[in-house]
């Protein structure tokens, strides 16, 4: 198992980044790197993501399934690469409230055969977490 993450503080309420968060009709306004997304946050469903790395690459599509929609503290979903096993990446937002703001950490979690071989692949994911979490705090900060 491989684990990535990315922080930021957003000088807005959770409610105000959840809202931002999860309304993935609008990410082609804002992100930079889950451009396409559709489907509604909410346990059990499936979502449609298509993500550009930041930086080049080509972009990939996936359905992952909402493991955790927690409005205002935490979204989680579940995308697998063909089978269970071989590719799986468990991602998360978590909202903290702190300092008159919220505290945001993007992170995923990779398991499966294939993840020792995805090394650098994975650092570059890392760094498209870093590009989405400041694109989101633009976003909240600004309306």
């Amino acid at each position: 198992m491989k684990s990535i993450s990315a922080s930021i503080h957003i000088q807005a309420t959770p409610d105000q980044v959840w809202d931002v968060l999860v309304d993935l009709r609008d990410y082609p306004e804002w992100n930079p790197f889950i451009r396409e997304a559709s489907g509604q946050i909410a346990v059990g469903n499936t979502l449609h993501l298509r993500m550009f790395p930041v930086g080049g690459g080509r972009p990939t599509g996936f359905t992952p399934t909402v493991l955790a929609a927690r409005p205002g503290a935490e979204v989680r979903w579940l995308g697998r690469f063909l089978l269970p096993g071989i590719f799986d990446g468990e991602h998360s937002f978590t909202l903290s409230a702190t300092d008159g703001g919220t505290d945001v950490v993007q992170a995923e979690k990779f398991s499966g055969l294939l993840v020792p071989f995805l090394g650098s692949t994975l650092e570059k994911t890392r760094e498209s977490f870093v590009a989405l979490n400041e694109a989101l705090k633009k976003r909240v900060e600004n309306r």
